[in-house]
């Protein structure tokens, strides 16, 4: 049991934002590639799958950061870094939850387990980006996001302009929230020699920031406009402005602890898109 405790750590099962910030993208293009009609069976694979794949990503980013984490405050305690387990049972555990994930998609068609592939890779490979990438949370934003062409893959057999699109969007989003989760991090990161958006940006990182989040909703609304969503949608995007510019408020002084609850917040932004999404397909 204790030995479990420390994996379910491993894997952030107490820290559950991470699996909200894949899974509200992935049900936006669900919702859009089936008219609002999902189909159950569809819809709880990829639920349980984006979880599944969140906390195997989790794992390896442990692995890949094993050197590093230790000399960072919010992260030495992690139980890899602290010795508490050994590097093959991280490895195991993300084997394991990738297998599991990928058994799930089976019954789906051929597109959909290529791009699982492709997910996959990206996933396993992220943590290294930030080794010598300016930017890698424009990569996590792929990562994160690719449950959307997924999505469409699954309901309509093909990938549409419109989810690319919207993978772009999330790009956008996630290098405004990360680097928001970045900013937590900036002076231990610039310590290691770690590359972060934060680090990146430099003063401009508040800036930045607006701009990504300004790009993304552009974006979405765009997206939304040209499946013909009408007042609820327009709602749920008008709230989720609200919430950027919420996160401005929170950011502008660059204090630590108020930089990661705009981090935590991110989870209200992309609940209400969805939440404008499906209203309107209900409501319409």
């Amino acid at each position: 049991m204790n030995r479990l405790k420390l994996y379910a750590l491993l894997v952030r099962a107490h820290k559950p934002i991470g699996i909200l910030l894949l899974l509200w993208p992935t049900l936006i293009a669900l919702w859009l590639a089936s008219g609002g009609v999902p189909s159950l069976g569809v819809l709880a694979i990829y639920v349980v799958g984006t979880a599944l794949m969140r906390s195997a990503g989790c794992a390896i980013n442990d692995y890949a950061d094993r050197d590093f984490d230790r000399f960072v405050k919010r992260t030495e305690q992690r139980p890899l870094t602290a010795g508490k387990i050994k590097s093959w049972e991280a490895l195991m555990v993300a084997g394991v939850l990738a297998l599991v994930s990928f058994l799930l998609i089976l019954p789906l068609n051929t597109l959909t387990k290529q791009l699982s592939v492709a997910a996959l890779i990206i996933a396993a490979t992220y943590p290294y980006f930030k080794r010598f990438f300016a930017i890698p949370q424009a990569y996590l934003g792929i990562a994160f996001g690719f449950g959307i062409p997924m999505g469409f893959a699954t309901v309509t057999g093909e990938v549409p302009p419109a989810a690319w699109v919207l993978l772009a969007a999330n790009v956008f989003w996630a290098v405004a929230y990360d680097t928001e989760y970045a900013m937590v991090d900036r002076d231990d990161d610039l310590k290691i020699g770690i590359k972060t958006s934060a680090i990146t940006f430099g003063r401009h990182d508040v800036l930045a920031v607006m701009l990504c989040y300004a790009a993304a909703l552009a974006l979405i609304w765009i997206v939304g406009l040209q499946y013909g969503m009408g007042l609820w949608f327009s709602a749920g995007m008008l709230v989720a402005c609200g919430f950027a510019i919420y996160h401005y408020t929170l950011i502008r002084e660059r204090d630590r602890m108020r930089c990661f609850a705009a981090f935590n917040n991110n989870n209200w932004l992309g609940s209400a898109i969805f939440a404008g999404v499906a209203l309107d397909y209900l409501l319409r």
